[in-house]
């Protein structure tokens, strides 16, 4: 029995006459090109000049930013700036700071003290200084409370706990397999 309705007898035929029909797959391609330029249309600079504004996609990590006259994180940045970023993204910035207190010596405990007692290492808030002299590993000593007080100022407050002082380095009279303790030498015969 016939009815009133008819029925499309071709299957890319559309029923409702707005609804665009998509062309059956192909091999040679041109669908699927057909598909990438329709979902791409709108989105060259070009295309966006003409068109509606179109607004970026929630998870789009432009959102939010508008370009203009005033510089962002997006123009090329300073050296300064950049180097400080990975100073601190390293974690080196104590390091740095005690490399600049063994360049600036002379600067934090005078020309005369400098002149015989130079830095050796820091480690865990001990400064090893190593002194030219007998008399001068005295007088820094002596000096220790002073010093510490100027590199905590500039370094921070308690990043210099202690200040190791060495006197300078002396030949040993250790000669052969066999030896004193505690002996002084070839000069404990001269008595």
């Amino acid at each position: 029995m016939p009815t009133d309705d008819p029925q499309p007898s071709d299957p890319t035929t559309p029923v409702d006459p707005s609804t665009p029909v998509e062309p059956a797959h192909t091999d040679d391609g041109l669908d699927l090109a057909r598909q990438v330029t329709r979902a791409t249309a709108g989105t060259t600079p070009a295309a966006r000049r003409k068109g509606p504004r179109r607004t970026p996609p929630p998870g789009d990590v432009r959102r939010g930013r508008v370009s203009g006259a005033h510089p962002d994180d997006r123009d090329p940045q300073l050296l300064g700036g950049e180097v400080g970023r990975l100073v601190d993204r390293g974690g080196w910035e104590l390091q740095l700071r005690i490399r600049g207190v063994f360049a600036r010596w002379p600067d934090l405990v005078g020309d005369d003290v400098a002149a015989h007692c130079t830095p050796e290492s820091f480690a865990d808030g001990r400064l090893v200084v190593r002194t030219d002299s007998t008399a001068w590993a005295t007088q820094l000593t002596l000096l220790t409370p002073s010093v510490l007080r100027r590199l905590n100022e500039d370094l921070g407050h308690g990043t210099v706990t202690i200040l190791e002082v060495l006197g300078p380095h002396l030949p040993t009279w250790k000669k052969g397999r066999r030896s004193a303790r505690d002996g002084r030498g070839p000069r404990d015969t001269y008595g």
